[in-house]
């Protein structure tokens, strides 16, 4: 998405340069009225005597005959060439209407994952902000009318209601009252408030009497309502106990297919399960020479354990700035919408559910990327000959990876057929960056929270020893809420690991 600041920095410049053009072209046309101005003034007072000088007479039909002609064609000359002609070649690098709306609802998706309200949104009153941008009211009714043409109605109503909550605080703005009554009236009436529906197409109307849907709506509404009364006629409920009753009905965002959603959005806002002191006290930080590998018993590594179980230990200062930066440039150009791997066909596909851009890097491209390589399977004492490429991973603001499991279920059993290297039995991730807001990585089957930190490792084992895949590692990645986020991955497979990490008797252990 940088691309496009530097695209919109070309097209303000060549703009600029559009709008010189036209000053310099109004200031010609600007000296020649004021020039004639005089000459015309002189003229019309005496014009006998002035068309008596020869010279007068003369230079009256050369402007007549040739320089208003010239004029004329400086006044036609179109300056704006330049300007088309580079949007012409930009406008194929533009985001269109489906980017538009996916930056939408990445807002709604932070908004519910970090219970922001529309007010804090449109201020940008967001934590760790570098650069503040708020929301107009024409932003906050966009943001309204791409919820509705989902049937978001929930998101629908907060924000036509922030855009309303604008104007009438006086803010000028292109969009007017009534098209945000029309769009919020709907959406409060299919979340099942009639009344609040009812007053604010009276307040549409209020403002255009003629307005047609409104008018059809304030019957339709009315007519429910009566046939409702009717209904409650013989119930022992009073209209003001039905009236609370409505009003105490908690709007929230539509359920969705994620059982744990309310503790993944939970963890990613920091409000996790607490460890119990008892097991606080059993995790440690150490130095770490790799089971006494060779290359580490004179520089052991920084390591301290995140969580017991499953077991998550992260590595401090594993990886160099300068090879951060490598790997990012060898990943810029190739960066595409992240995939997941089909459950039932294997089929590498996008999901909405996995918000990122990822790019894969092998050993043989690079020496920091083989250096990189040899380091993990160094520290963790596994084969990486039989694992995946090192995964590149850049999650903007928004970008996230809903709760999932690494390994392939056994309902899963094609899911890494066509690899030939069995399950992946671990995970190591690089953190590439920090994060000013959101974007840890979490546990919800544990309540585990482990946050980004530019430099560090954490890994853990998909699966037990015996091969069984371990459960509780289902885990996900927060959405971005201020900040960049890159991340680089290596999933380690079970062929090679035999001698490594071999099976238990114990199917859990």
């Amino acid at each position: 998405m940088t691309d496009l600041i530097n695209t919109e920095k070309d097209l303000v410049t060549s703009l600029k340069d559009y709008i010189k053009a036209e000053e310099t072209k109004l200031e010609q046309i600007k000296q020649w009225a004021e020039k004639l101005d005089q000459l015309t003034d002189t003229a019309t007072k005496d014009p006998e005597g002035f068309l008596g000088h020869p010279v007068n007479a003369f230079k009256l039909m050369k402007r007549l005959n040739t320089e208003w002609g010239e004029l004329e064609n400086l006044v036609l000359k179109d300056m704006s060439d330049g300007f088309i002609s580079n949007m012409t070649i930009q406008r194929q690098y533009f985001p269109n209407d489906e980017d538009q709306a996916g930056a939408a609802k990445a807002l709604l998706r932070l908004q519910d994952t970090y219970n922001l309200d529309t007010d804090t949104l449109s201020k940008g009153n967001l934590p760790g902000v570098k650069h503040k941008s708020v929301l107009t009211a024409e932003d906050c009714f966009e943001l309204g009318k791409i919820a509705y043409t989902e049937a978001d109605y929930y998101h629908t109503e907060l924000w036509m209601e922030q855009a309303l909550k604008q104007l009438d605080d006086g803010e000028v703005s292109t969009v007017d009252k009534v098209s945000i009554l029309d769009y919020l009236s709907y959406a409060v009436y299919q979340q099942g408030d009639l009344n609040k529906a009812m007053t604010l197409t009276k307040r549409l109307l209020e403002l255009d009497p003629e307005h047609q849907r409104a008018n059809g709506n304030l019957k339709y509404f009315e007519y429910i309502m009566s046939k409702e009364k009717e209904a409650n006629k013989t119930a022992t409920k009073t209209d003001s106990q039905i009236d609370k009753e409505t009003k105490a009905k908690k709007k929230e965002p539509n359920k969705d297919y994620l059982p744990e959603r309310q503790k993944y959005e939970m963890l990613c806002r920091g409000e996790g399960l607490k460890m119990t002191p008892r097991r606080e006290k059993k995790l440690f930080c150490r130095y770490y020479d790799g089971n006494q590998n060779p290359r580490y018993i004179l520089g052991p590594v920084k390591q301290e354990d995140e969580w017991d179980k499953p077991r998550i230990v992260r590595f401090i200062e594993i990886i160099s700035d300068e090879e951060i930066e490598t790997v990012k440039e060898l990943a810029k150009p190739r960066l595409r919408r992240a995939t997941i791997s089909n459950p039932i066909t294997g089929v590498l596909e996008t999901a909405h559910y996995r918000i990122s851009k990822s790019a894969w890097l092998s050993g043989y491209e690079s020496p920091v990327v083989s250096r990189i390589n040899m380091r993990i399977q160094d520290l963790t004492g596994l084969d990486v000959s039989t694992a995946e490429e090192l995964q590149v991973a850049n999650y903007g603001v928004g970008g996230q990876y809903e709760p999932h499991f690494d390994f392939g279920r056994k309902d899963e059993p094609d899911a890494f057929k066509e690899l030939g290297t069995g399950n992946r039995i671990a995970t190591w991730l690089f953190y590439m960056s920090d994060v000013s807001a959101g974007g840890a990585t979490v546990f919800p089957e544990v309540g585990a929270s482990v946050w980004p930190k530019k430099g560090t490792a954490v890994f853990w084992y998909n699966l037990f020893p015996s091969g069984e895949g371990d459960y509780s590692t289902r885990h996900a990645a927060c959405p971005v809420l201020v900040g960049n986020k890159w991340v680089s991955n290596k999933w380690i497979h079970e062929r090679g690991q035999e001698f490594r990490r071999p099976c238990t008797l114990s199917e859990l252990e």
